[in-house]
């Protein structure tokens, strides 16, 4: 059996940044250990494919953060203890889930469109910019705001029927923009 080189030799000065002694050594003995990698992940998941994709995933975990790792310590510890946590967070991760094979449960979660809406409200925002100030002002205080005629007259200071005339003339204008038919036309 050839003997493996440390990765806990001295660091040279071109990967003082890596936290690797020997990046091949490192890399040769991380390949070494694929085998009881996948041994473990199986022993969690009783699932080959899980098992090779949690591999693969402490693999990619592994390469990603190899400056992290800590010459003398040890290697096989450190994948395994990545491997652990991926295993435990991807548990707690399956557990939030909802199985929903048949698109049952995803079928609940509907909402309705709110697209019509939106084009509704924008059509309703610019009728109410084209009717005159003071008609849009009486038909927002009694229809919007809730105001009764009196409290609207006294607001804009003018006459009971003044505001009256101003809120039928606005309802009448805004149906007839936004091409709705009102009560009156009915009959």
């Amino acid at each position: 059996m050839p003997a493996r080189a440390s990765v806990v030799d001295s660091r040279p000065e071109e990967h003082a940044d890596t936290g690797i002694a020997e990046p091949q050594a490192w890399r040769e003995q991380v390949i070494a250990l694929i085998p009881s990698l996948r041994a473990f992940a199986w022993s969690l998941s009783r699932d080959p494919s899980d098992a090779d994709d949690m591999v693969q995933e402490t693999l990619t975990k592994a390469w990603t953060h190899r400056e992290k790792f800590q010459p003398g310590t040890n290697l096989r510890a450190w994948l395994f203890t990545i491997l652990r946590n991926s295993w435990y967070t991807a548990l707690s991760r399956h557990r939030r889930e909802t199985p929903d094979e048949d698109g049952k449960m995803a079928a609940t979660l509907t909402s309705p469109p709110s697209q019509e809406w939106s084009v509704e409200l924008h059509q309703l925002q610019t009728a109410l910019n084209s009717l005159p100030p003071e008609h849009r002002e009486a038909l927002i205080m009694v229809g919007a705001a809730g105001l009764s005629y009196e409290e609207a007259a006294e607001i804009a200071g003018c006459a009971l029927g003044t505001i009256k005339s101003r809120v039928n003339r606005a309802r009448n204008r805004l149906a007839q923009i936004m091409e709705i038919e009102r009560e009156s036309d009915a009959a």
